[in-house]
């Protein structure tokens, strides 16, 4: 298992993990975002040559990290599903059943568009656009805020799949996924390998954080 790297945040412990997930320590949850689960078989459908081990590996990579970590709770912050059902779906739902005792959360994403009987099979517990657990709020997309009294300012999201390029000698240049904190909101990579990166511009206050391989590795 890589190392993972322990940040401090608003008097919270996170753990910033290569696999593209936070381990929260306080709250034992563990959360990622984007993990858009039955894409690749989604691409396959419409003639699109597209491996199965692309969701093979995610799914294991998500396994792994609930082995590592012990979470009591597993949050994603949207997108969970890449569309209506296929058989990927169904695989991951027989491998949640292997998991009872495992709380899943997930607050909805654009893409999670599957029926509230899929998700009461799978055990996860939903919310439509925004969870607080405080000091923090969970959305998918930073565009939501927390609308309840007195909630946190500080939000989690997903959606864009942030990226950062690192320049190199001679003006090489290569993108990666990054963890994002910016002063009222943190954005985190898409857990899934299976999708583009969205560049960001941090500025010079943000706390920018690239997954490298296997290390992360903190820029600013």
């Amino acid at each position: 298992m890589s190392a993972s790297f322990r940040f401090l945040f608003h008097q919270q412990t996170l753990w910033l993990s290569p696999a593209r997930c936070i381990f929260w320590e306080e709250k034992k949850i563990l959360i990622l975002s984007d993990l858009h689960l039955g894409k690749s078989g989604h691409f396959r459908k419409s003639g699109i040559a597209i491996p199965q081990n692309i969701f093979k590996n995610d799914l294991q990579t998500l396994f792994a990290q609930v082995q590592f970590f012990n979470p009591e709770i597993v949050l994603i912050t949207g997108d969970l599903f890449h569309s209506v059902a296929n058989k990927e779906i169904d695989f991951f739902l027989k491998w949640r059943n292997d998991m009872p005792s495992r709380k899943f959360i997930l607050v909805k994403g654009n893409h999670d568009i599957l029926s509230q009987k899929k998700y009461e099979e799978a055990q996860i517990e939903v919310f439509g656009d925004h969870l607080l657990i405080n000091p923090f709020c969970f959305v998918h997309d930073i565009a939501n805020h927390c609308v309840e009294p007195g909630a946190s300012q500080f939000t989690f999201s997903g959606h864009i799949h942030p990226g950062i390029k690192l320049k190199g000698p001679g003006n090489q240049s290569l993108m990666f996924p990054c963890f994002y904190f910016g002063k009222k909101f943190a954005v985190l990579p898409s857990f899934s390998a299976f999708t583009g990166l969205a560049k960001i511009r941090p500025s010079i206050s943000d706390h920018i954080f690239a997954i490298v391989e296997k290390s992360i590795i903190q820029i600013q």
